[in-house]
């Protein structure tokens, strides 16, 4: 073995000692410890995307992504060097299942940055979407907010401006019945005789007294109207202030659970995007689940047999060991009890 098939044969967790005896099962074991090494390889890469999108700091996610790959290529070897080829093919498999699973769950989870970073185009067009969709919304809150807390004093407004309408249509009507009264139009309420008599004299003190109530009530509300119309300058600028405190925060919604909803979102839209996405999934979970699969399918071989009897010879002497230390224990306790 060159120096390349020695690293991937480490990679790969095989004995390269057992290997020099078995060289047939060589390139099945390099192959193996090629796959794991390429899978650490992308785990960080796509976690050193995604933590790039939290942190947002190259330095960070270098070094985040590097651990992270490091702890998948180590969790990647054990996986596969901890199956042996003992039993028949259903043993092996039910035995392999909870491997399987973990490797199906770790293809996934490396699959999703990289599909964020493949359709990175079509999920920002999507965020700016999702950003106004936000932004509607969070008006929409405020507004409905805002105006349920300015309803009592808006309703209260209205009511001294229905007020003072109600007055000054008192006093118009009076003004046009003085007016209909002196120059002698015949209604109900006026004499239809013209000029400024007796008639036309009450219907002149009545619209001054109409005006003077009017008058006097606008005096008398007109600082409750300024207290009400500051309190709905305040809440005007209390809005504003929180929309635009909140303005900073719902533009810089991209991070890494954003671009999870926008891709979420897209595949449902687009059927197209969803299968591409499917598909990039699965060929992250068969090249994560294909160590444990080569070593499922493939027969019993030289390598197999080796290893096992060098096991089971470890085992025979752990026994032999045991015993043997059992029956100087025995002994040594015969010994002193017959001194006693």
């Amino acid at each position: 073995m060159n120096v390349i098939q020695k690293f991937l044969v480490i990679c790969s967790g095989s004995s390269t000692e057992i290997l020099k005896k078995t060289p047939t099962d060589v390139n099945k074991h390099v192959g193996i410890g090629g796959v794991i090494l390429f899978t650490g390889i992308l785990a960080a890469l796509s976690s050193g995307y995604a933590l790039y999108t939290i942190f947002d700091n190259m330095y960070a996610a270098v070094g985040f992504g590097a651990l992270w790959g490091l702890m998948i290529f180590n969790l990647d070897r054990y996986i596969v060097t901890s199956m042996k080829k003992q039993g028949n093919w259903f043993r092996q498999f039910f035995i392999a299942l909870p491997r399987i699973a973990v490797a199906i769950l770790l293809g996934i989870v490396i699959s999703k940055p990289l599909e964020l970073k493949i359709f990175e185009k079509e999920i920002n067009k999507q965020l700016n979407v999702i950003v106004n969709r936000n932004k509607a919304e969070l008006q929409k809150s405020i507004d409905a907010r805002y105006v349920d807390l300015a309803k009592p004093v808006d309703e209260e407004r209205k009511k001294i401006y229905a007020q003072i309408d109600t007055l000054r249509n008192q006093y118009n009507l009076a003004s046009a019945e003085l007016e209909k009264e002196v120059v002698g139009t015949q209604t109900e309420t006026t004499t239809g005789r013209e000029g400024y008599g007796p008639n036309a004299k009450r219907k002149a003190e009545l619209k001054e007294q109409k005006f003077a109530e009017m008058q006097q009530y606008a005096d008398q509300m007109k600082p409750r109207l300024d207290e009400l119309n500051k309190e709905i300058d305040k809440l005007i600028a209390q809005k504003e202030k929180e929309l635009t405190d909140a303005k900073p925060t719902e533009e810089n919604y991209n991070g890494f659970a954003a671009r999870m909803q926008a891709l979420n979102e897209l595949s449902a839209n687009n059927p197209i995007l969803g299968t591409a996405a499917i598909f990039i999934a699965l060929v992250f979970i068969s090249l994560e689940t294909a160590p444990v699969l080569v070593k499922l399918i493939a027969p019993k071989g030289p390598y197999d047999f080796l290893l096992e009897k060098h096991e089971h010879s470890f085992k025979i002497f752990a026994k032999e060991s045991i015993e043997i230390m059992d029956i100087k224990s025995d002994r040594r306790i015969q010994k002193e009890i017959s001194q006693i």
